[in-house]
């Protein structure tokens, strides 16, 4: 009985050792290991790992900025970096807590014809790292500003929003989801699932994430996460919901924005479960209802999804060697909106004002929106290729370029022509043609028929008097004409 006992032990030991790490995007799933690292992992198996259940929360969160610590260290920051921050809600948590957000520029609060970027922190809950990462980051482009070139390239060049917790709720109770317990990053419309098409049922952070983005066109941004190391870009999911390579109409892009970040990194690039550090979502397991899918179909704006630790949430005196790790990466990804790519603003060529119309890339199906203010577009492309851009207004006639797009960015500003109508040669009225004059006539109107009126009726009634006057002596003139004549002809 013993024996079989013993064996039976035996055989188990031998089974639990022979499984694999989970697989954990943002955390979904966690590994059978528990209290080791791998930090600086080189050339080795990613591992994943669950906290110590024998820790107590109080351990586990022993070093980390409280929800208070965290709004505290942002008005700090404010404070301190007054002359290029913001900073300013987006709404609140299930719970009532501010979701702030800090937004650095050289004029912050103002719109520009810039690219703006958003990093997104603490999307779930027990991935604390994010949050932790972003006010350092903040922090350091504030103090660099005047002696490091990229902090001073993306403060004059960019418009950054920071984001450092999304899930204020689900950290301070340590879970995955929000107060509601529902997973934020499965709370988005998806293409291929209709559950999250009710915007009622959202989630008020979620909520809030969405009316952000009708405010501000982001050009690109990032969410950061814990439980892997990897750079995850679109698609998330498949159409029939199996795990297999399921690519974007930018999946080039995608795989060079992943890249920037792998390649800066201390270790992502190295790994040797992800070539290079990169994986399409898809291709690693199928998510739906995801924020980074959301982003670039509903939002025109290029997201991806960081794994920026192994552990979820590891000691804290392991977060100055994950910044470390993390900085030129975060740093090279948003300098990469104005490094690389195509950018420029659309005119019109019969008034020279600007034009909020669309740029595509043939070839690309994918259409991206230019300012509302000052019709500048920010289109993300791969380097080092070959690309015809077209920009479109309605009402004017579509103008086509081709570029070489090499590792700088390029600049191509379209001036459109009216279109003209097939049968009377008329200019075709855009839209704004349209407004504007209407609000011409209401002014001209408003000008004749206001406070003017009184004394346009005494100038009348003068310039008619003149013309009185006028006509009698044209007449007197005209008498004296024929009677001369007549003295002529008379012998």
């Amino acid at each position: 009985m013993k024996e079989l006992i013993f064996s039976r032990i035996f055989l188990s030991l031998i089974l639990l050792s022979s499984f694999s790490p989970a697989i954990a995007r943002g955390g979904e799933l966690t590994s059978l290991s528990s209290g080791l690292r791998n930090i600086s992992y080189a050339g080795s198996t990613r591992r994943l790992f669950q906290e110590n259940q024998s820790q107590s929360s109080v351990d586990k969160a022993h070093g980390y900025m409280t929800n208070a610590d965290l709004e505290k260290a942002i008005m700090e920051f404010a404070r301190r970096c007054s002359n290029i921050s913001r900073i300013y809600s987006i709404g609140k948590s299930v719970n009532g807590v501010p979701l702030w957000v800090i937004e650095i520029s050289d004029k912050p609060g103002k719109e520009e014809a810039e690219p703006a970027f958003k990093f997104i922190g603490n999307v779930h809950g027990d991935e604390p790292v994010g949050r932790e990462l972003l006010i350092l980051l903040a922090n350091w482009i504030c103090d660099n500003q005047m002696k490091d070139p990229l902090a001073r390239l993306i403060i004059q060049n960019v418009h950054l929003h920071i984001l450092p917790s999304m899930n204020p709720d689900g950290f301070s109770i340590k879970r995955r989801g929000n107060a509601n317990n529902i997973d934020l990053n499965r709370d988005f419309p998806d293409q291929f699932s209709p559950l999250n098409d009710d915007e009622d049922m959202r989630q008020p952070e979620t909520r809030a994430i969405m009316n952000w983005l009708k405010e501000i066109h982001f050009t690109a941004s990032a969410s950061l996460h814990g439980g892997a190391l990897v750079a995850n870009y679109p698609w998330d999911g498949t159409p029939d919901r199996k795990s297999h390579y399921f690519s974007c109409p930018d999946d080039e892009t995608f795989r060079f924005m992943a890249s920037t970040y792998s390649r800066s990194h201390y270790n992502m690039s190295l790994s040797t479960e992800f070539q290079g550090g990169i994986t399409n979502g898809a291709s690693w397991y199928p998510i739906y209802g995801g924020m980074q899918d959301w982003n670039y179909i509903y939002a025109g704006c290029f997201e991806l999804t960081l794994e920026i630790s192994d552990n979820k949430w590891p000691d804290a005196k392991e977060l100055p060697i994950i910044w470390e790790y993390n900085r030129m990466s975060m740093l090279n990804l948003v300098a990469s909106l104005v490094k690389t790519g195509v950018h420029g603003r659309i005119f019109s060529s019969d008034s020279g004002r600007p034009l909020p119309g669309f740029i595509m890339i043939k070839g690309i199906n994918y259409t991206v929106k230019a300012g509302r203010a000052f019709a500048d577009y920010h289109r993300m492309l791969a380097p080092e290729g070959k690309y015809q851009v077209v920009a479109t207004v309605p009402g004017y006639k579509l103008k086509t370029t081709s570029i070489w797009l090499g590792a700088e960015a390029t600049t191509v500003d379209f001036i459109l022509d009216p279109e003209v109508t097939p049968g009377d040669g008329k200019l075709l009225k855009s839209i704004c043609d349209c407004n504007n004059e209407r609000e011409a006539r209401r002014v001209l109107a408003g000008f004749f028929w206001g406070p003017h009126l009184e004394i346009y009726f005494v100038l009348a009634v003068i310039l008619a008097f003149l013309c009185i006057l006028l006509q009698r002596r044209i007449k007197s003139n005209l008498s004296r004409s024929r009677q001369i004549t007549k003295r002529s002809i008379v012998v």
